[in-house]
């Protein structure tokens, strides 16, 4: 019984050890410290956001899907985005003379504007 007692402790002593240097080689498996919390590692630029900027997206997931801040965050940047863009071209249009075209959100375009 004292044999196996030994056997134990020694095994427990080698876990710990390796354990450790383990630990101090590969580190916490982390590239960057922990990031505050309420806070996101989602980025997107404050301006001029591409189609690139938005393939490289990634959200955090949590039990249930992805995390709903930072889905939520994004789509109001890109939201901010579309309606400053928006109001860029109708300031172009109307400053060029040229009449806007009328969109609605399901509408299908028309011929003409296609080519635009």
């Amino acid at each position: 019984m004292t044999l196996i007692l030994l056997y134990l402790v020694v095994l427990i002593l080698i876990g710990i050890v390796l354990f450790g240097v383990a630990s101090l080689v590969f580190g916490r498996g982390e590239q960057l410290p922990p990031l505050p919390r309420a806070t996101t590692a989602t980025v997107l630029p404050a301006s001029g956001v591409t189609g690139a900027d938005v393939e490289a997206v990634k959200f955090t997931q949590v039990l249930r899907g992805y995390k709903t801040s930072e889905v939520d965050w994004v789509l109001d940047r890109l939201g901010a985005e579309l309606d400053q863009l928006r109001g860029e071209l109708s300031a172009v249009r109307a400053a060029a003379g040229l009449d806007e075209p009328v969109h609605t959100h399901h509408a299908a375009p028309a011929a003409d504007e296609e080519s635009v």
